[in-house]
């Protein structure tokens, strides 16, 4: 459930940034500085992700300082995520 109110704050918020694609979700990756990525909304039913939005939540609560989903991880290696993903 949790995770669930954390998407829905993050995409009401996303609304008012620039617009991503549908099925598609914002989110910042990074450890000292954040850079934007737009991924499709598949990616949240995988487990992998579901482990990284599991800490976004331990890390963050529901404050996202950059005003969307913040994922706490290095960004290699969440693009090294993203791209196996991809190709399942």
């Amino acid at each position: 459930m949790a995770i669930r109110q954390m998407l829905r704050r993050s995409l009401s918020n996303e609304r008012r940034s620039i617009e991503v694609p549908k099925g598609h979700l914002a989110v910042y990756v990074g450890e000292s500085e954040k850079k934007r990525f737009v991924i499709p909304l598949s990616y949240l039913n995988h487990p992998l992700f579901h482990d990284l939005l599991c800490r976004a939540e331990e890390e963050f609560g529901f404050h996202h300082p950059m005003g969307g989903l913040t994922i706490p991880c290095s960004e290699d290696r969440f693009v090294d995520l993203t791209s196996r993903l991809s190709r399942t």
